[in-house]
């Protein structure tokens, strides 16, 4: 029987097969299909048939990781959302925590929230702190909020009611009225994927989780039925945060719990080679197309935060969401990074990415600007014959014509603009793994590095 697993980064589409009877391993890569990634999917699927005669009628286990969900997030490519909360409370999304991110730094601003105020709405229910009806539920204010939401186009709604943590039933009765009010929009409570408490913090998981709910739901019916369609008959699982999997059913409900799906499945991965050398103290890098992801294993178990911050950084808070992931310190540095020169003439390497459209210039798919590939390329590190077991030519010429700028603004050769390149892209990637260690107060001298992802092996070294 084989195990088939898939996972789409920003970049490449991977897929990896092992026949348990033979031990045959099969292999395949394709560019992300960014406008579908299910058809990425199908194509790794397709050539691995093609190449190593893979037999999709023997597999039964399937599982699927990826960037889907931050994807959507990230690039607020999620659908109009309404929030239906408690009278009183409908500015909790917006004034989140007075905590600062950096204490001194005077330029931190607060991202905005993903649902606009006047689709914030408030209906009068209350509980009290041990989950006592103080108000009852007043459903004619559901009738109307219905009504609101269906004038405005909403395709998904949150509904966020204090004390739901303890006692759910007003948020499952205000539910229950709005699917049937509204047929067609996904309605998600708080309760549904987190049972903690904090209003904030509640109210902002689920948001996030029904502002991306349809996008996710549409992306795993479609691409169970394209499996389906291709001969595969068995369960569907998709990698979860926390290094775990779910059902496709399941992550269609919770899709927040995949926003760390793929970064995850390389630190469970690493888990596992510490296991079977002897090393259960790891230091797990991942390096992508897009961004270098760290985490720390002791004694062979990741650390698994309860709280996750999306898009933190000295700057701004981010947005919180109360999801169990894996620890990871990630920065946008990967094989697609673009190196760039500000107004200063300091040069620096992401966090934009070229992604797989365009990509990086070498792969003559229309980028213009140098990324870090280009550089590998330049200095003679990638082989432009033999990159990705053949399937892609890569052009020297114009690598070396993107460099040429970075070149020209530090008085030194294409070779050397390639080369400063890799030296800060490293240089941002060992602060990443200091923060894991070092400034956590661990040796890095008592880990085993474990490399994983598209470029890792091409910088771990």
């Amino acid at each position: 029987m084989v195990r088939l697993a898939t996972d789409v980064g920003g970049t490449f589409t991977d897929l990896i097969a092992y026949d348990e009877e033979t031990g045959q391993i099969t292999f395949a890569k394709t560019l992300t299909t960014t406008e579908d990634q299910s058809v990425g999917v199908l194509n790794t699927i397709s050539d691995a048939c093609e190449t190593s005669s893979l037999d999709l009628a023997a597999v039964d286990f399937f599982v699927h990781g990826g960037t889907t969900v931050i994807n959507a997030i990230t690039e607020w490519k999620g659908v109009k959302t309404a929030l239906v909360t408690t009278r009183g409370f409908r500015d909790v999304l917006e004034i989140g925590r007075g905590n600062r991110p950096d204490l001194y730094n005077l330029k931190a601003k607060t991202p905005p929230p993903y649902i606009p105020r006047r689709y914030r709405l408030e209906v009068t229910e209350r509980l009290d702190g041990q989950g006592n009806i103080v108000t009852p539920l007043v459903e004619t204010e559901v009738a109307d909020v219905a009504d609101i939401c269906r004038d405005a186009g909403v395709e998904a709604i949150a509904v966020v009611f204090l004390h739901s943590y303890i006692d759910d039933r007003h948020e499952v009765r205000c539910a229950d009225l709005l699917r049937s009010l509204l047929p067609g929009v996904m309605v998600s409570t708080s309760s549904q994927i987190s049972q903690q408490w904090r209003e904030y913090e509640r109210t902002s998981t689920a948001v996030l989780n029904a502002y991306v709910q349809p996008v996710i739901d549409q992306y795993f019916r479609s691409l169970e039925s394209r499996l389906t369609e291709t001969g595969i008959d068995c369960p569907l699982y998709a990698m979860q945060s926390n290094g775990g999997v779910a059902t496709f059913e399941n992550v269609r409900l919770q899709p927040l719990t995949l926003v760390e799906s793929g970064p995850s499945g390389g630190i469970a991965g690493a888990v596992r080679i510490g296991q079977a050398i002897g090393a259960p103290d790891v230091l797990s890098l991942d390096v992508g197309g897009t961004t270098a992801k760290c985490s720390l294993i002791r004694n062979g178990r990741p650390q698994i935060a309860s709280e996750y911050k999306l898009e933190w950084s000295r700057f701004s808070p981010g947005y919180t969401v109360q999801v169990p992931v894996v620890d990871i310190v990630e920065i946008g540095a990967g094989g697609g990074s673009i190196a760039w020169m500000d107004e200063a003439g300091h040069l620096h390497v992401g966090p934009e990415s070229a992604g797989s459209t365009p990509g990086p210039v070498c792969y003559g798919r229309g980028g213009v600007s140098p990324t870090i590939t280009d550089a590998k390329l330049v200095i003679g590190i990638l082989d432009p014959e033999n990159f990705a077991n053949g399937q892609m030519a890569l052009d020297v010429a114009s690598a070396r014509i993107a460099f040429q700028p970075i070149a020209n603004a530090l008085k030194c050769s294409v070779e050397e603009a390639a080369s400063a390149v890799i030296s800060i892209a490293e240089a941002n990637m060992i602060n990443a793994l200091k923060l894991v260690t070092v400034q956590r107060g661990h040796d890095p001298r008592d880990l085993s590095l474990v490399v994983t992802g598209g470029a890792g092996p091409l910088l771990a070294a």
